[in-house]
């Protein structure tokens, strides 16, 4: 019997089916990494280190607390705990924690500003915010 493969099952022997999430590319940039350059995945990646470069992520960008991301992200869904120097760019959400700090324009259709967190740039609430990223530069 291989370990890795047979499909995970339950107690009743169902075969478990996995979240979309489960089936996608997960990347960390872990506490003591610098990166300096673009990042692209079709899928997660995690921030827990510091990052100068465009970030984009097909499915969700999480910038964890204490991490500082010194340029753009493009994301379906942004959460952020740490630093953005740059402006943030989601087609479904964006959730800054309360110890979220960004420095720039966020656009998305719903915006989460939990009680702590601090945005000093321009605010968009929109359902396209792929038309803004690129209307205004």
């Amino acid at each position: 019997m291989s370990l890795f493969g047979s499909p995970a099952r339950d107690e009743q022997g169902n075969e478990l089916l996995r979240r979309r999430t489960d089936q996608m590319p997960f990347s960390i940039v872990a506490k003591d990494m610098t990166i300096v350059g673009d990042l692209e995945t079709e899928g997660v990646v995690r921030i827990e280190g510091h990052v100068r470069g465009t970030v984009r992520a097909a499915s969700q960008i999480l910038v964890g607390q204490g991490a500082q991301v010194e340029g753009d992200l493009h994301t379906r869904e942004a959460v952020v705990g740490g630093d953005v120097i740059g402006s943030i760019h989601a087609s479904e959400r964006v959730e800054l924690q309360p110890s979220a700090s960004v420095t720039g324009n966020i656009t998305a259709p719903r915006i989460a500003v939990l009680e702590g967190g601090k945005v000093s740039g321009e605010v968009r609430i929109q359902d396209n915010p792929a038309a803004a990223g690129t209307a205004g530069g």
